[in-house]
């Protein structure tokens, strides 16, 4: 009701898109979200640097990266770094997860 007919004649011309700018890639009806490129790659730097540490101690890390309630970002970095263990909340793991886990690394 704020604009007069005369105003949306001459702005007719004008396509609005709308970019939804989150690091998360939690937004139905996007492949990607802007900023889930960038924040992967931020990970991937630091997931390197921890990893030769790591190996020069033989010690094991455990890294928490962002994404509130949305595990795509811990997930694609699993894949993509070949991590022994990932948790997610969108399959929360089971009660005895510690005692498994501690199994695992001296096997």
């Amino acid at each position: 009701g704020g604009i007069t007919a005369e105003e949306a004649k001459r702005s007719s011309h004008l396509n609005i898109v709308g970019m939804v700018g989150s690091i998360d890639n939690d937004f139905c009806g996007t492949d990607m979200t802007i900023g889930t490129d960038s924040a992967l790659h931020r990970i991937m730097e630091i997931v390197d640097a921890i990893t030769t540490t790591a190996q020069s101690h033989q010690r094991t890390f455990v890294l928490e990266v962002m994404g509130r309630h949305c595990g795509y970002l811990a997930l694609i970095t699993a894949l993509a770094c070949g991590a022994d263990w990932v948790f997610i909340p969108e399959s929360p793991p089971e009660d005895d997860w510690e005692d498994h886990l501690c199994r695992r690394l001296t096997e």
